[in-house]
């Protein structure tokens, strides 16, 4: 949160040293009037200059071009995460709400202003930086509500079959069949909440007599491709993931707020124990990405992003990820782009970020990057060829950058690259140590998104269809509905109505008149496969 009454200024820049500025060169000059835009500039840092900072040449971002997206790499302990902090701050300064997924919990430091040090600040007056400890209001988040923060959630039905089949792992013909499935539910406006949902819809059309009938009518889905994608999602259950999925649904318009001093609201997603399954922090992320755009109206070339994201550990988003994934990938980061939303890789190197995704970044941060291996060294080679034509041996300056210094090169106003410029980034004025416990709790407590940590529960296919099993099994015997209550959902018995088909059953009836909600329309799905709500 906001705390105005914590400010420390940093010593006067001029105190740092009594010599006089050397004068600029042509190149200095040149770097200096290609970094002075026209609209609302991102200080990222000032200039190396025979190995020291000069402030007489700053090093900006244009806010207006960070919709073209942009990449910050290095080497671990370069100063990459750090970096992803000072820009992040100045974008919520400007008035753009910030996303950032926090993979290791080292950034959760953004929520609360940082604390003056010496170190601190002979960093920022080196750099002419009139250093200030503060923080923006921020929101604490994590997926299903796991560890401190507002949960993140969505349904089954919202996440759609493209991404399940991603999360799941399956093969091509699995996931038509999924698909299918999906398509079944759409069209009668069934919709799924949680994993028992869809388990419960598998087993009933592929099972199920009067089930594959209702299925055999748009397709089939054979025996062994069910039992695959069941046995999946099983386990997918069993690993944790069912609390992933659910309601509330996360209304991922909330990721655009303002504060009421119309700064953006940097939304701090904690992901330290995500790590270890790769597959669903990609297809979350995913997710809100194809969420935002399928709402977002085409916004063309504005004065500011509506959103800037930035996925540190990057690597984990393209990791063991299908051609079809990948495909997405790029599909979404070129179209997103129109939609005002802007998109930060924070990696090791350039080459965990597929060519196709690469080639459309157009701010690039490079922190150094070691070759201690010949694979290292064809790395380096590789990052060096990406930079732009300039009078930097990049394959020798990349590997000699210090902490926080970095090779920059970011997209200009009129569509063109700056020239390379090696710059020594300036100090977050927030935390850079992990916010404590206590200070997450508060801003937990005290955000209007407290809503969601309410779990709800409501009656969904899975219900449903115990309850017609129940309308159907022969008295004195057990049945599916029963069989399910164990899982700890009520089996909502319905005694003594004749059994008139699935979608004549009464119980489905009321759940499709259900009144205020969406569940009792067809659904229909936007290009990367999630459920249109608006």
């Amino acid at each position: 949160m906001t705390d105005e009454s914590a400010t420390t200024p940093a010593p006067d820049p001029a105190a740092a040293s009594d010599a006089p500025a050397a004068a600029l060169d042509g190149k200095a000059t040149a770097v200096r009037d290609a970094y002075d835009f026209e609209g609302t500039q991102i200080h990222l840092g000032v200039l190396v200059r025979e190995g020291e900072p000069d402030p007489q040449v700053p090093v900006n971002l244009a806010l207006d071009m960070l919709n073209r997206h942009g990449l910050i790499a290095g080497a671990t302990g370069t100063g990459k995460t750090k970096t992803l902090q000072v820009i992040a701050e100045q974008i919520a300064a400007a008035g753009t709400p910030v996303f950032v997924a926090d993979m290791k919990g080292d950034l959760s430091g953004i929520a609360v202003p940082g604390a003056a040090r010496e170190k601190l600040s002979a960093r920022a007056a080196a750099r002419g930086q009139e250093w200030t400890s503060r923080a923006g209001t921020s929101e604490i988040l994590t997926l299903g509500g796991q560890g401190t923060g507002i949960p993140i959630r969505t349904t089954v039905s919202d996440f759609g079959p493209v991404l399940m089949s991603k999360t799941l792992g399956l093969n091509d013909t699995q996931e038509s069949s999924l698909g299918l499935i999906f398509h079944y539910a759409d069209t009668k406006g069934l919709g799924l909440l949680d994993l028992k949902d869809l388990r419960a819809l598998i087993q009933f059309l592929t099972a199920d007599d009067e089930g594959k009938q209702e299925l055999k009518g748009i397709g089939g889905v054979s025996a062994a491709t069910a039992g695959v994608i069941l046995r999946e999602l099983t386990e997918f259950e069993n690993s944790g993931a069912d609390v992933f999925f659910g309601e509330p649904a996360f209304d991922t318009q909330d990721l655009l707020r303002t504060a009421s001093d119309g700064t953006g609201i940097i939304s701090c997603l904690e992901l330290p124990d995500v790590a270890t399954r790769p597959t669903l922090f990609s297809t979350f992320m995913m997710w809100l990405l194809a969420d935002l755009y399928q709402d977002l109206p085409e916004v063309g070339d504005a004065d500011k992003p509506k959103l800037v994201f930035f996925f540190d550990e990057a690597h984990l988003l393209f990791k063991d990820a299908s051609k079809a994934f990948l495909e997405q990938v790029v599909q979404t980061v070129r179209l997103i782009r129109s939609k005002g939303v802007g998109i930060f890789f924070i990696t090791q190197t350039p080459k965990d970020v597929p060519g196709d995704v690469l080639a459309q970044l157009g701010n690039r941060v490079q922190h150094a990057l070691r070759a201690y291996t010949p694979d290292d060294a064809k790395a380096l080679k590789a990052t060096a060829s990406t930079f732009p034509t300039s009078d930097y041996d990049l394959v020798e300056v990349i590997p000699s950058l210090r902490t926080g210094e970095a090779v920059v090169t970011v997209m200009s106003e009129d569509g063109a690259p700056t020239p390379v410029a090696v710059t020594a980034v300036r100090a977050p004025e927030s935390s850079m140590d992990p916010a404590p416990k206590e200070e997450l709790e508060k801003i937990v407590a005290a955000s209007p998104l407290a809503p969601y940590t309410e779990v709800v529960d409501r009656e969904s296919a899975y219900e449903i269809l115990g309850r017609r099993d129940e309308q159907a099994a022969p008295a004195g015997q057990g049945t599916t509905a029963e069989k399910r209550s164990k899982d700890g959902k009520h089996d909502g018995k319905q005694r003594g109505k004749k059994d008139e088909g699935f979608m004549g059953n009464p119980a489905v009836k009321s759940f499709i008149r259900s009144a205020g909600t969406v569940l009792g329309r067809e659904i229909t799905r936007s290009l990367f496969g999630t459920r249109r709500r608006r």
